[in-house]
């Protein structure tokens, strides 16, 4: 009769094998299996040989929980992001993953869904899991529940928005001077109603951009009518709505400025189907704005670069090379395809 599995040597289904398997398959001692793993001297190669076959045949990983208790890091760093499936993060969440690979840490990366409270529950969860730094994309304007983990020694580095209430770093793109110069190029076309298209006023970046377009006009002596401005939700239904209202008024918008990439997205699919041409600039590249027609002219921000200068920044936190917080600015580049090139419609 077979012998049932569980009892068959080497199987322990549910449990990991430990350093005291690995010396018992190899035939050597505790110690020289230590040395193996930490890579420390001591050890001829035929012994570490048979030690790292033992390791291999076994699935034997390191518990590095006594290291982390004696360094007091967990060579782990977390990130919260306002929306995992927003594009404009992709670039920017792998950017940090390369620098935190580079230094030898893990990341752990979660969505607030742009909710202050979610944020706060993620941010404490992580530094609950002893991470040694965040990378925050703020949801909320309060931040002064990470005071005790700033005391504690947790490095953080906020991104795109600054931090509320609290003296912390900050990466961000010059959404101000982006938004102005994507309007201003509207007006060098010979556009006089612009409208503009933004995300809630509440969050700093939708602020910018929208005291970008604010300044442009005012800069070529033009009044701002109300009916030029919607700020509100990214949702698509609210975004058609305020475009077809601003091209359906008695004295129609002749161009567009737009505030964010999901903004851009809905618009783009309302002048498809508008029968005059309008001129379009968007705030963040979208995917395939070159292939449109015509392109997308936008005005793009360094996704990467924001994500690599957060996450250098956070680990200089961490060597203790950087002492004193600040706030880093990246500039923005207009990138011209046709659309913010179009004259005003006859």
């Amino acid at each position: 009769m077979p012998r049932r599995a569980d009892h068959l040597p080497g199987n322990r289904y549910g449990n990991r094998p430990t350093m005291k398997d690995v010396a018992a398959r190899a035939g050597v001692g505790l110690k020289t299996v230590s040395r193996v793993v930490n890579e420390e001297p001591g050890v001829t190669p035929e012994t570490e040989r048979r030690v790292q076959e033992a390791i291999d045949a076994l699935g034997f990983r390191r518990n590095d929980s006594a290291r982390v208790l004696r360094k007091g890091r967990t060579a782990s760093i977390g990130l919260v992001l306002e929306d995992l499936a927003d594009p404009f993060y992709g670039p920017l969440s792998r950017a940090v993953e390369e620098v935190a690979r580079a230094h030898g840490a893990l990341l752990i990366n979660g969505s607030s869904a742009e909710d202050p409270d979610r944020e706060r529950e993620l941010v404490l969860a992580l530094c609950a899991r002893r991470v040694d730094g965040l990378v925050v994309i703020p949801a909320g304007d309060d931040h002064r529940y990470l005071e005790p983990e700033l005391k504690a020694g947790v490095a953080t580095v906020f991104v795109d928005r600054p931090a509320g209430r609290i003296d912390a770093d900050v990466v961000l793109s010059d959404s101000f001077g982006g938004a102005r110069d994507g309007v201003v190029h509207l007006l060098a076309h010979g556009h006089r109603r612009i409208g503009f298209i933004g995300d809630m006023p509440r969050i700093h970046t939708a602020a910018e951009r929208l005291r970008g377009y604010r300044a442009a006009m005012e800069d070529a002596g033009i009044r701002v009518a109300d009916d030029w401005m919607s700020l509100g939700v990214t949702d698509p239904e609210r975004v058609r709505r305020a475009a077809e209202e601003m091209l359906a008024a008695p004295e129609p918008v002749t161009a567009i400025f737009t505030g964010n990439n999901r903004v851009t997205v809905t618009v783009v699919r309302v002048l498809a189907g508008h029968p005059r041409g309008v001129a379009l600039v968007g705030f963040d590249d979208i995917e395939l704005a070159d292939l449109l027609s015509p392109g997308v002219t936008v005005v793009a921000q360094d996704a990467a670069a924001l994500g690599r200068t957060a996450a250098e920044r956070l680990f200089r936190q961490l060597d203790g090379t950087l002492l004193t917080p600040e706030r880093v600015e990246l500039p923005t580049r207009l990138i011209t395809r046709g659309s913010g090139e179009l004259p005003p419609a006859g």
